[in-house]
């Protein structure tokens, strides 16, 4: 059974609130862990190593796509260094597509900048409630007309495969 996926407002005490004046993407879901979460770190690296197969078929896309128009190839998504356990992460590692920008027990942010836009990623455990709940906040600042235009087509998947991905934690 796969856990329900809610979409919330981001949470106050998230340290990725912080950026979200001036963003012209934003959103956060929440969703209650089946099993014992662990750190921040750990459920993201658990989430993305489940990510659904038609994700990993759209990011093949859209890194062929934007390679026509210069922008870097991200890779995919779960493409995690094999048995790296999250205690050996640290600040500015890359972690998948994205870089590391913060580390806590209860948080991590993660993001990448290219010239056309910056993402950042927010894992934010919930409270110690338990069954332990997390919220994923992203939020993005375009730079220029390509950013805008990238984010014409990315927002509305990105509204289904942010859900799809939590679904899958478990």
């Amino acid at each position: 059974m796969n856990p329900s996926v809610s979409k919330i407002a981001v949470p106050p005490a998230s340290a990725i609130v912080r950026e979200l004046p001036g963003a012209y993407f934003y959103d956060c879901y929440a969703v209650s862990l089946l099993s014992a979460g662990g750190s921040a770190l750990e459920i993201y690296l658990k989430a993305v190593g489940n990510t659904p197969r038609w994700v990993n078929v759209l990011m093949a896309l859209r890194n062929w796509a934007v390679a026509l128009v210069g922008l870097k190839n991200l890779g995919q998504l779960a493409a995690l260094t094999p048995d790296k356990p999250a205690s050996s992460y640290r600040v500015g590692d890359r972690v998948g597509i994205f870089s590391l920008r913060m580390l806590s027990e209860n948080e991590i942010i993660l993001g990448d900048n290219d010239r056309h836009l910056n993402v950042q990623v927010s894992v934010c455990k919930l409270g110690q409630a338990q069954p332990q709940s997390v919220a994923v906040a992203t939020v993005v600042h375009v730079h220029n007309r390509l950013g805008r235009l990238y984010m014409l087509f990315v927002a509305p998947l990105h509204r289904r495969i942010a859900p799809a991905i939590l679904a899958n934690i478990g």
